[in-house]
């Protein structure tokens, strides 16, 4: 497997790290398929009951390596994206588990994009994140166009976007674009303890939640409330669910086990 992404399972989470810190774990071929795959292999993993995306070093993720798409007569940005970021983003969306963004530096282009199609997105104070694509002539992909006006507006993304400027995680927590920003000092604490509670959280309900938030983009309130009826039954079938009544009724704590 290859090492520009690394994966550690420990106590019901699945650590994926972006491992290319001198470039600040820019994407190539290389490491968009060995994130896929590690993706896939949270996702088929009972164990592994949230996942947790971050950045080796000082970035987070600074998008394509332009190395690797240097001569724009060889440029193929429709396998780029449809082989790369696109097969990424749907896995982000549809694997139904909760997925942390853990955004330790940096998150530009693409690398900005990914983080925002996770399910709950924190940030180190000091990092920050940027629609980088039209610095050089390029429009945002990875889903940016999709998320980014519903978490800011369409007057905020548009001028994120066209003028490409650089967001803080303070800014980006008072504009709704992401959950929260911890301290540089205690960020990895935090954010792993976020993970934490989330792992032993009901999972099977967590991804029914994950999936009507998926299925509200699209539904009218009408197919929307439909859905949640349907899903709500299949939560009330759920071992969790009588976990929780439970334990409500015999006040102690919980203890799920994500089926």
């Amino acid at each position: 497997m290859s090492d520009t992404v690394l994966l550690n399972k420990e106590n019901g989470i699945g650590y994926i790290t972006f491992n290319r810190p001198d470039k600040y774990n820019s994407f190539n071929r290389e490491m968009a398929l060995a994130f896929q795959a590690h993706l896939d292999d949270c996702a088929n993993d009972d164990s592994v009951r949230c996942i947790y995306v971050t950045g080796a070093g000082k970035g987070f993720c600074a998008g394509q390596d332009l190395a690797e798409a240097a001569d724009p007569k060889n440029v193929d940005f429709e396998k780029i994206v449809s082989e790369h970021y696109n097969p990424i983003i749907a896995r982000l969306r549809n694997i139904e588990k909760p997925i942390v963004a853990a955004v330790n530096g940096v998150a530009a282009g693409a690398g900005a994009n990914l983080a925002l199609a996770c399910d709950i997105v924190v940030a180190s104070q000091s990092a920050s994140f940027m629609q980088a694509f039209i610095k050089i002539g390029l429009i945002p992909d990875s889903a940016g166009t999709f998320f980014l006006p519903r978490y800011v507006g369409m007057q905020r993304a548009a001028a994120l976007m066209m003028l490409g400027e650089k967001v803080s995680a303070d800014e980006a927590v008072t504009m709704g674009m992401i959950y929260k920003s911890f301290p540089d000092d205690s960020f990895e604490a935090d954010s792993k303890a976020l993970a934490t509670q989330l792992a032993g959280m009901p999972t099977k309900g967590i991804g029914l939640t994950k999936r009507l938030l998926n299925s509200s983009y699209s539904n009218n309130l009408h197919e929307q409330v439909e859905m949640e009826m349907r899903v709500q039954v299949e939560a009330g079938n759920t071992h969790d669910f009588v976990e929780g009544v439970n334990a409500f009724l015999e006040k102690r704590k919980p203890e799920y086990k994500g089926k």
